[in-house]
């Protein structure tokens, strides 16, 4: 069994959606304001506005990515102006993750694994 989808609930599909196809470098060509794929592959990352009011800080979801080299993230995501929780540190694991919040307040860890 593999998971199919991660959906995230948002009052504005529109920002939501963006912000991700910057962060992922992405063109969806969709400006669906109540549904919209992000990532289709093995996992769909879909964003979704399901008449519901959200509470754009519950920070109930962390949503973890692996990238080839944390640090040059690190300072893209700097440009974009993203909110930064914590730099790229290197875990007693071997993973360097940093993390960040979305627009809605989710957090975000981008991970690498860099080779000894």
């Amino acid at each position: 069994m593999k998971i199919g989808e991660v959906c995230l609930l948002t009052n504005d599909v529109i920002r939501l959606s963006n912000f991700y196809k910057k962060l992922f470098n992405i063109d969806n060509d969709c400006e669906d304001d109540v549904h919209q794929f992000i990532i289709t592959d093995e996992t769909t990352l879909t964003i979704y506005n399901d008449g519901l009011v959200r509470n754009s800080n519950c920070q109930n979801i962390c949503l973890a990515f692996n990238v080839n080299d944390v640090d040059i993230e690190f300072e893209r995501l700097k440009t974009l102006g993203v909110e930064i929780v914590s730099p790229p540190t290197l875990r007693p694991w071997g993973a360097k993750n940093m993390s960040f919040l979305d627009p809605d307040k989710n957090l975000i860890i981008f991970r690498s694994f860099p080779k000894q």
